[in-house]
């Protein structure tokens, strides 16, 4: 592992920041793991680890130890009747994985292809698309253990999924991903709750549910790679059933503790659709995304998602929160 000072986090982010880290490094090893633990903590620095960075603000200069996880491979087990375990590490492309596994014909991964981002982050905002979220799939991972200096198996119960969290947001930075596993059920069970899934023809499979996915997602969402953005900037808000009845016209989806509404609705009937602070701007196609026109700072970004949640919370009395983590502010 080879540290570099002033690191640059330039090409190594979605919203396309321009940053750097006071330190940073590759980790392509499982061993690499503690190794830059306790290197940061002989620093006396805050450390953060980068899958894509698909999820996260930058700031223009982070004092901190950036570790970019990069340990890769994966592997099927199917030597059970009744489901199929698939390990990954935690550097490998989340995409990816699923194109490779949905490919050949293993299903179960179909409703969450194309998120942006590595295998390691995916458990620690339970990433979910189409009615399907990590921890329906999930087994267990492997992870370094910053408190107790050691790795640590955590189950399903030891991860505390809900809705876009996990134990991995209660306590940040403690716990640092090597690898997932996960379990695809089978007989496989295709998930088109959603719509444009719900009219597909029979019968399916799961790289053509897959395919649908993608469309749907390449006419909601702009591509990072060429309008940089971390995809839906805002969590949507659960409300009391009651709250909700106050809310005429307004699209809502019971779930547990409430009624979950869609935030992408609130902003755009709050009128934002392409309100523009500096290079930050709320996109014009999907009012939950907020996108880089060139060099937006992170300032900008940060009161453009500020006035967002003041208008949306004076035009309909809900406060929305913000889903990407901003690196440096703890």
């Amino acid at each position: 592992m080879r540290l570099t000072d002033y690191f640059d986090l330039s090409p190594r982010n979605s919203f396309g920041f321009s940053s750097r880290a006071r330190y940073g490094a590759e980790v392509t090893r499982v061993e690499e793991i503690a190794e830059i633990a306790q290197l940061s903590e002989r620093l006396d620095l805050p450390l953060y680890v980068l899958g894509g960075g698909s999820n996260c603000l930058l700031p223009e200069r982070l004092r901190a130890v950036v570790a970019v996880m990069a340990i890769e491979g994966w592997c099927v087990d199917d030597s059970a009747e009744d489901h199929i375990k698939i390990t990954a590490q935690a550097g490998e492309d989340w995409p990816s994985l699923v194109a490779q596994i949905t490919g050949a014909g293993l299903g179960g991964l179909e409703n969450l292809a194309g998120i942006p981002g590595t295998v390691g982050a995916a458990p620690i905002q339970n990433i979910g698309a189409y009615g399907v979220e990590l921890s329906d799939v999930f087994a267990h991972l492997t992870a370094y253990d910053r408190k107790e200096k050691r790795m640590v198996t955590l189950t399903k119960a030891d991860c505390r999924f809900a809705y876009r969290h996990s134990v991995f947001k209660d306590h940040p930075g403690r716990y640092i991903v090597s690898e997932v596993t996960l379990r695809l059920s089978r007989p496989w069970t295709p998930i088109l709750s959603y719509a444009g899934l719900r009219d597909l023809p029979q019968p399916q499979r799961p790289e053509t549910v897959m395919q649908a996915v993608l469309a749907q997602r390449a006419t909601k969402l702009p591509d990072w790679r060429v309008l940089g953005n971390v995809g839906s900037f805002f969590h949507n808000p659960v409300v009391t059933e009651e709250t909700w009845r106050t809310l005429p016209e307004m699209p809502g989806h019971p779930t547990d503790g409430g009624v979950k509404l869609s935030a992408g609705w609130l902003i755009d009937h709050a009128g934002l659709k392409g309100l523009r602070i500096g290079d930050a701007a709320v996109h014009e196609g999907h009012a939950l995304v907020i996108v880089n026109h060139g060099q937006a700072t992170l300032p900008e970004v940060q009161a453009l998602a500020n006035q967002v949640i003041r208008r949306v919370r004076a035009k309909f009395g809900v406060t929305l929160v913000p889903e990407p983590i901003t690196l440096g502010s703890g």
